[in-house]
């Protein structure tokens, strides 16, 4: 395989726009090794849905017990076979159906409106500053019924779970901060979790506190660490999606006019978004055998770096892969998400538990942002730069709009 010319996922070039290389890797280099986050890169869409299905009991999580055990304690990830099956029975039902639409549709709606209500009359706003960053924390954090007067530690806590899971380069401090995190998040759950066990409320924790299935109840380390999960990766992907939304719509006038004439398109345009710059750019599973993909063959025991902003650009899967275009017809965006064909929220059993609530929120976040910013264009000169190598977004989206009263 010839990995001379594609530049190395940890280079400044590649950082700054990865996907010339994603190309390149797809049709030069569809399995490279790299030597220093000691993994197996593949690009390819379909390595990357085979890995992710894993249909054959081929690949693993394995590789989370060092990659995100530090940070967050042994989550749901992790698990495979009943185990996996039993955890993830006890919390997806507040992620889905009735539960999502009745109780949490009104927390979305209400912490939208208010971040909204703070800059509305304003006429000047930074999507991703004053919305994008603050609005899932703040959901999540409303959801598992926790204090919102402190919000701004919850955002310093997955800012900092983040950065330790892309910490490809191995920076001590990063990974040291990562691992504090996990220590004051722990002081901060656990007797929150034990008093709410003791007085149940109507709030996912207590949810969490009391579900069971087939006579096994989650422990209150169990629950630690679903919440941490829940507000790193709930609070990243809802983050980068909606100001990846704003900065492809932007830069796509004639269909951002579409979708502020017909809301009904909102659903097509976070889809091309999660295909088109994915929030999530790269997940790792592990080989539990031997497996020949694309380009050769990985050991046993090996990590696989599953590039999904490549496998989403790949001209095999998606036509003319690399222009935005939300009215695409080869791309699903009206069934349930466990079947997009997108693999931002990855696929199978690991399939993203949250993807709904996150489609909740970005579609009602958008709707409110349009409402009340409906002549929103970008601040004079600026042009929307993509941030990220492990997770990938505008890092800053000012806007200008005609004041709104609010409601």
């Amino acid at each position: 395989m010839s990995t001379a010319q594609v530049p190395d996922i940890l280079s400044p070039a590649f950082a700054a726009d990865p996907y010339p290389a994603y190309r390149l890797m797809r049709d030069t280099a569809p399995l490279i090794w790299h030597e220093a986050t000691r993994s197996y890169l593949i690009s390819r869409y379909a390595d990357v849905e085979r890995v992710f299905k894993d249909r054959n009991g081929e690949f693993t999580t394995d590789n989370y017990d060092w990659q995100i055990e530090p940070v967050h304690g042994r989550t749901i990830l992790q698990l495979d076979g009943r185990e996996h099956a039993v955890r993830r029975a006890l919390v997806a039902p507040a992620f889905r159906g009735s539960d999502l639409r009745e109780k949490f549709l009104p927390v979305i709606e209400r912490n939208s409106r208010e971040l909204i209500d703070a800059f509305r009359h304003s006429g000047a706003a930074d999507l991703v500053d004053d919305y994008a960053t603050r609005f899932p924390v703040n959901v999540i954090a409303d959801m598992l019924g926790l204090d919102k007067a402190d919000h701004a530690r919850f955002h310093r806590w997955y800012t900092s779970v983040i950065a330790f899971l892309g910490n490809l380069s191995g920076d001590p401090e990063v990974a040291a901060a990562g691992e504090r995190t996990r220590v004051e998040f722990a002081a901060y759950m656990l007797p929150v979790i034990r008093e709410r066990r003791e007085n149940p409320g109507d709030d996912l924790l207590s949810t969490l506190c009391a579900a069971e299935v087939d006579g096994v109840r989650m422990s209150d380390e169990d629950i630690k660490a679903f919440c941490s999960l829940l507000l790193a990766a709930g609070g990243e992907t809802t983050d980068k999606a909606v100001a990846g939304i704003f900065a492809n719509l932007l830069r796509h006038p004639d269909q951002f006019a579409a979708v502020r004439a017909d809301r009904d398109l909102i659903p097509r345009a976070f889809a091309e978004t999660l295909r088109y710059t994915p929030p999530v750019q790269m997940i790792m599973r592990q080989s539990a055998t031997e497996v020949t993909l694309s380009g050769g063959t990985i050991p046993a025991g090996a990590t696989v770096t599953c590039l999904i902003g490549a496998a989403n650009r790949d001209e095999s899967r998606f036509r003319d892969p690399d222009r935005f275009d939300i009215f695409r017809d080869d791309l699903t965006t009206t069934t349930a998400f466990s079947a997009a064909d997108h693999v931002a929220f990855a696929l199978g059993r690991h399939f993203c538990v949250g993807a709904l609530l996150a489609k909740a929120e970005v579609e009602t976040g958008v709707g409110q942002l349009l409402d009340a910013m409906p002549d929103m264009r970008l601040a004079d000169g600026f042009e929307p730069v993509e941030e990220g190598v492990f997770t990938r977004g505008p890092r800053r989206l000012p806007v200008r709009f005609t004041p709104v009263p609010a409601t």
